[in-house]
């Protein structure tokens, strides 16, 4: 009798205690020690180029010119001039392309993220004739190239403002926002799509509309997701070369930092003291967007992208 008990009690054990998932395998391979320094010297290589683009951003001119970054240790001089004469000096005057960074970036971001949440809503829980078709369409238009379609729309923007009165900086604008509609439609329709339908059958029944659902449920759940875009969007149009210098059609009083730092390292190519500085001027924004928001990122890329 005692031994039957206890082999009923070995089998029980045997049920509660399962077989470790080879997801937990992966997390306890990935979590160990060894994973962990992989990390840290991943991470330290990554970041050496980094560091001594910042020291040299510090350094005079000619302790530049006659060493290397590294050796700063022996003689460690630093001084602001390197900043002063990017963001202040006639010839490169950073400060004024920063603000056009500025103001080419926020509505960028804001146009197609408006845009695209009144998008998501409507092809998540509004029903209309041709709705997947069309959702599969804005889908599709992440595989065009932007390149293919910069002729077109710049042609399309010089019939349209045939008069000049609309201002020099709408048609990066409204490029930057058509060219981020697509991805940020599918990714914030992928996250509401995950929003139990039992909440907005409950809506209903309260009688809440499709402003109201929208505005007081849907809104404040999407706030990872959006954010997540924000960034991305942020750091594309921010780093954006080619659309702002096609758009902009070469004109320095629209021009973002990209453009003025591109023309700095073809032009003063040997400045290394001025360049290092005038990346970190253009370094910095992207960098505070990126760490006070960091924590929505993966989170909402994620939401956007997997179901279940």
């Amino acid at each position: 009798m005692s031994a039957q008990t206890t082999t009923a009690a070995e089998e029980s054990a045997g049920r509660r205690a399962p077989a470790p998932s080879a997801a937990a395998e992966a997390k306890q391979r990935l979590t160990s020690p060894w994973a962990s320094l992989a990390a840290i010297v991943i991470a330290t290589l990554w970041t050496i180029p980094t560091i001594g683009l910042l020291i040299t951003s510090f350094r005079p001119e000619n302790d530049v010119k006659d060493s290397g970054w590294w050796t700063v240790l022996k003689d460690p001089t630093f001084t602001l001039a390197n900043y002063d004469a990017v963001l202040n000096d006639e010839n490169t005057d950073l400060a004024t392309f920063f603000v056009n960074s500025i103001v080419i970036t926020i509505p960028a971001v804001i146009i197609p993220i408006t845009l695209a949440t009144l998008a998501a809503y409507a092809f998540a829980w509004m029903k209309f004739p041709g709705r997947d078709l069309l959702f599969v369409a804005i889908f599709a238009m992440q595989i065009v190239p932007i390149q293919v379609t910069m002729i077109p729309l710049l042609q399309l923007f010089v019939d349209l403002d045939v008069s000049g009165t609309l201002g020099p900086f709408w048609p990066i604008w409204i490029a930057h926002s058509a060219f981020a509609l697509p991805l940020a439609i599918y990714l914030l329709h992928n996250f509401m799509k995950e929003v139990p339908s039992e909440l907005i059958e409950a809506a209903r029944v309260d009688g809440a509309g499709h402003v109201k659902i929208f505005t007081k449920i849907m809104l404040p759940l999407m706030t990872p997701a959006i954010a997540a875009f924000g960034i991305f969007q942020f750091l594309w149009v921010w780093n954006d070369l080619l659309v702002a210098l096609v758009f902009g059609g070469g004109n320095l009083e629209v021009s973002p930092l990209t453009v003025r730092l591109a023309e700095l390292s073809g032009t003063r190519d040997q400045d290394w003291h001025l360049l290092s500085a005038g990346a970190f001027v253009s370094l910095i924004v992207p960098l505070i967007v990126f760490l006070s928001l960091q924590r929505y990122f993966v989170r909402g890329l994620l939401a956007g992208s997997v179901k279940g």
